[in-house]
């Protein structure tokens, strides 16, 4: 089975078709935080710049971050810090 941050990864080229991606996990940061996990991958950082983000609102592409990720979610991601951005 694949990590977290891979599907996570896969999940937001396929939704998004990004020019630039990186996903952190900084979930050992967050250890004994509400949502922390002894094995971590819970929390992660999550830099987009993607074309798909134009014309949208700021909560309008962090809603579709999270509609992408919504089976992560439901397995144990979290929270996302999200710097979601267009190419210009």
């Amino acid at each position: 089975m694949t990590n977290r941050a891979t599907r996570i990864e896969a999940a937001l080229r396929a939704a998004f078709t990004p020019q630039l991606l990186t996903v952190t996990d900084d979930s050992a940061l967050h250890a004994g935080h509400a949502g922390a996990a002894p094995g971590g991958e819970t929390h992660y950082t999550v830099t987009i710049v993607s074309a798909a983000f134009a014309g949208i609102s700021r909560v309008e592409r962090s809603r579709a971050v999270h509609v992408a990720l919504a089976d992560e979610f439901a397995s144990g991601l979290h929270a996302l810090a999200l710097n979601l951005r267009v190419p210009e």
